[in-house]
């Protein structure tokens, strides 16, 4: 093994390419999502409500709540915790890889 990352022009560690993760869609999935896009309701309505019920429930949590982002939800916590410009914050270093 060389000393050379492979962006560097190093061998590459894997020869296979590693997804960040695998998502299970079946036919109901899709049945589901094409009946929403057929409505009024894409961003909010009647089924959102309903997902939140059943995460809530799933989750045995008095509330859920669906946001259009981790970023999003990130900043909705942020503000339920009551943090303000000047409050000290300590994260995971880890965070989501974007394409």
């Amino acid at each position: 093994m060389s000393g050379k990352l492979a962006i560097s022009g190093g061998v590459p560690v894997r020869k296979e390419f590693l997804p960040y993760g695998h998502q299970w869609i079946d036919a109901n999935d899709i049945k589901a999502v094409t009946e929403v896009l057929k409505t009024d309701w894409i961003t909010q309505g009647p089924i959102v409500n309903e997902f939140e019920q059943i995460i809530s429930h799933y989750c045995h949590a008095t509330f859920a709540v669906a946001f259009s982002s981790g970023t999003a939800a990130l900043h909705a916590a942020a503000f339920a915790a009551g943090i303000t410009t000047g409050s000290e914050i300590i994260t995971t270093p880890i965070t989501f890889v974007a394409d």
